[in-house]
């Protein structure tokens, strides 16, 4: 049989624990999309990609709907990235 022993700071409380929200990553960085407008030739193909993360709109203007999306989010965040055909998307965090 183990007993398993929780730890104690000096003055014999818990340490409190923190949680790291969701959407942040190892670093405790949030995901941040960074877009290059200038760059930018609102191809569409990041809308094709993640159309809640991205679209582009009649006025042929790419607008990020969500500039730190989850976690959960990041694989199609980089496709976005890579194929992007003027390298205008890129990832912070």
């Amino acid at each position: 049989m183990f007993t398993l022993a929780a730890s104690v700071g000096h003055d014999g409380q818990r340490p409190e624990r923190k949680a790291t929200p969701i959407g942040l990553n190892r670093k405790g960085d949030a995901m941040k999309i960074v877009v290059d407008f200038d760059l930018c030739e609102s191809n569409a193909i990041c809308m094709q990609i993640a159309p809640d993360i991205f679209e582009v709109r009649d006025d042929d203007f790419l607008y990020v709907l969500n500039e730190e999306p989850g976690e959960e989010d990041r694989a199609r965040v980089d496709e976005c990235v890579q194929r992007c055909p003027k390298q205008a998307i890129s990832v912070q965090g």
